[in-house]
């Protein structure tokens, strides 16, 4: 075949594959045009394109005619150059919409991702209960929000004094140069860092994160600075990893550099899983017998997921031969 009729016929077979998703697109009428097939309509449209589509008009603006579209094969992925094409037409509009990013910006925090899980849960069950906006955030808040967000270890509840610094962790907004980083000198600034935006600060040097955590070894630390700094994750972006033991001995995950354990992670399912469990389908029962259940399901979990902890660190934690086997 002559090469240039043959790169005019792959010109054609992408073109072709381009309008063919664009006409799809169009059809389906979605508002975002993600091009991974993580969510379900991004799955659907390319179902979609392997389908016949019949001739169809599309409704203009302004009492303009309705324009009118002609039949379109589907294409299969046995047809390479016109599947290209039609990743192309929705890569431009993924890109135009930042439709693949929303999903890193809606999900770049725990707690984002605990309302997603939670949602899946608990389903539309508080909507169809018939409750008010406010005793539904009552709801969510005491079983599902507060206990998850309290044990994720960003804040400590006992520690006021301190703008709610978590063990082993230096302040946000420390003077420069001072020896002891567990002092701020902008309190204002450091408690919305800390509870606003859920930034925990730097670990602290050895022996100041020793006199708070007595049972941190030099080892123990080493492998901690080491996995907080350097490792870089499954993604190698830091944006997912994880360790058996952080700074206090207990398993960990990072999410964008913030941190989720297994109280957390206890406290999440528990509440959820106690809410779906008092919401009986077509059932209606009262907030507050809702709201304590939630929060009773969140208090075992979040009990569950410390025992669980304590169970690994004591596990991990190094042994030492008896005195009696030194001479």
């Amino acid at each position: 075949m002559n090469p240039i009729r043959y790169l005019q016929s792959l010109g054609d077979s992408y073109k072709q594959g381009f309008q063919a998703a664009n006409i799809r697109m169009l059809k389906k009428g979605d508002r975002t045009h993600g091009v991974l097939p993580v969510q379900k309509k991004t799955r659907e449209f390319y179902r979609y394109l392997g389908e016949d589509v019949p001739a169809f008009e599309h409704p203009m603006p302004g009492g303009q005619p309705a324009k009118k579209y002609e039949a379109s094969k589907g294409i299969k992925i046995t047809e390479p150059v016109k599947y290209a094409g039609a990743l192309g037409a929705r890569l431009l509009t993924d890109l135009s919409e930042d439709a693949t990013r929303h999903l890193y910006w809606r999900h770049n925090h725990p707690m984002a991702i605990a309302d997603r899980l939670s949602d899946a849960v608990v389903g539309d069950r508080l909507y169809k209960a018939g409750y008010t906006p406010t005793q539904r955030a009552a709801i969510t808040l005491a079983g599902i929000g507060a206990p998850t967000a309290a044990s994720l270890g960003v804040w400590d509840i006992t520690n006021p004094g301190e703008q709610f610094r978590p063990k082993g962790y230096a302040q946000n907004y420390a003077e420069v140069g001072s020896e002891d980083r567990r002092k701020t000198g902008q309190p204002g600034l450091e408690t919305i860092e800390r509870m606003v935006l859920g930034r925990r600060g730097r670990p602290l040097k050895y022996e100041t994160a020793k006199a708070e955590i007595p049972n941190l070894t030099p080892q123990r630390y080493s492998d901690f600075m080491r996995d907080h700094y350097q490792n870089k994750g499954l993604t190698g972006l830091g944006l997912l990893k994880g360790t058996m033991e952080n700074i206090e001995g207990h398993p960990e995950a990072r999410i964008i550099g913030f941190p989720v354990g297994l109280q957390a992670a206890g406290a999440l399912a528990g509440g959820a899983g106690a809410i779906r469990a008092a919401l009986p389908k077509g059932g209606s029962p009262r907030a507050r017998m809702v709201m304590a259940a939630g929060a009773l399901g969140a208090g075992g979990g979040m009990a569950a997921g410390k025992l669980t902890n304590m169970a690994i660190a004591a596990a991990n934690r190094p042994t030492y031969p008896s005195t009696y086997n030194y001479p």
